[in-house]
């Protein structure tokens, strides 16, 4: 019964997969709402100087571990890793495939001074992407989101409004102030973020989108 709870959207009763249909042929939002559901997420602590830890975890999930912190390495769509702290990483996988990359990693890491810890139930991810993305994000978080500070690539640990929040930017249009995101959001907040980040994007037009159409 916990685990067919968990396996349910937080966002399940804002119906969202119905007013993406309804808002398909909206084209003037300046920000864009949608929730990648289930996405796979286990936390990694280990030594980043160690060359067998680094070179332990690129063999069992097939990408290098970011170089620097608050930077993140592998692919937005596929398995990606995001650098929390000195020693500590996010690696987000696509979702079905976290039970085999948690064998892998599990396995990788027993010789090793390290600790893997299954984490996908903790948190969804909800997408905010758009011409207005940012200033939606800057009038709640205090983060400094100017391109020349906080790009493509990079994330960080924040809050927003009165949550605490992981903001990875995923993408970004060269010469247009357009920027995707990925918000990882703990369960017991998602809806808070969620309805907050309309409130938020009022003046520049909402749109709810379902990941796969964007």
């Amino acid at each position: 019964m916990v685990d067919g709870y968990l396996r349910q959207s937080p966002l399940a009763h804002l119906h969202l997969d119905a007013r993406a249909a309804n808002d398909i042929n909206v084209t003037d939002a300046g920000l864009m709402l949608g929730e990648r559901r289930h996405v796979g997420m286990i936390n990694l602590r280990g030594e980043p100087a160690d060359p067998a830890f680094a070179a332990a975890v690129k063999k069992a999930v097939g990408v290098a571990l970011p170089t620097g912190i608050n930077r993140s390495s592998g692919k937005p769509l596929s398995i990606h890793i995001l650098a929390l702290g000195p020693d500590e990483w996010l690696i987000v996988c696509p979702p079905g495939t976290e039970d085999s990359i948690f064998g892998k990693m599990t396995k990788a890491m027993k010789p090793l001074h390290a600790a893997v810890t299954m984490s996908s139930e903790a948190r969804t991810v909800i997408q905010l992407a758009g011409t207005d993305a940012r200033n939606g994000l800057a009038k709640g978080c205090p983060l400094d989101l100017h391109p020349r500070a906080f790009g493509p690539g990079q994330c960080a640990q924040s809050i927003l409004g009165r949550a605490d929040i992981l903001i990875h930017q995923t993408g970004s249009n060269a010469g247009s102030s357009d920027a995707s995101y990925d918000l990882f959001v703990l369960r017991s907040f998602a809806e808070y973020v969620w309805t907050w980040l309309e409130d938020a994007g009022r003046e520049y037009g909402v749109k709810v989108f379902s990941p796969a159409e964007k």
